[in-house]
């Protein structure tokens, strides 16, 4: 059985997420959540709360957790913060601050 866990406007760039997302697709949970806990990236602290949600999630509809597997990470794009900085001449150049909308899937092996 699936369960899944969303995370929506979290401050980061799809871009950066999805390549902590890589590392834990299709293993297991308790290692997936080793490899997040000891990857020095945000992204990686923002999947570790998002697939303990899954976890949980799972654990409500009377899965066992020792057999759930991270089925898939998926990271897409939300919307972005226009921000405006000054520049020479009066001029100004735009700042996006990008967002991401974080879904974790995990199922029983």
């Amino acid at each position: 059985m699936e369960t899944r866990a969303v995370a929506k406007y979290m401050h980061i760039s799809a871009r950066k997420a999805r390549l902590v997302a890589r590392n834990v697709e299709g293993i297991r949970v308790e290692d997936a959540i080793n490899i997040l806990t000891f990857t020095p990236k945000k992204a990686a602290k923002l999947i570790n709360r998002v697939l303990h949600s899954a976890v949980a999630n799972a654990e409500q509809t009377g899965v066992e957790v020792d057999n759930l597997v991270v089925k898939q990470v998926v990271v897409n794009e939300g919307p972005s913060l226009k921000r405006i900085m000054p520049r020479a001449m009066g001029r100004a150049n735009r700042i996006l601050k990008r967002t991401s909308h974080i879904t974790v899937v995990v199922a029983e092996a």
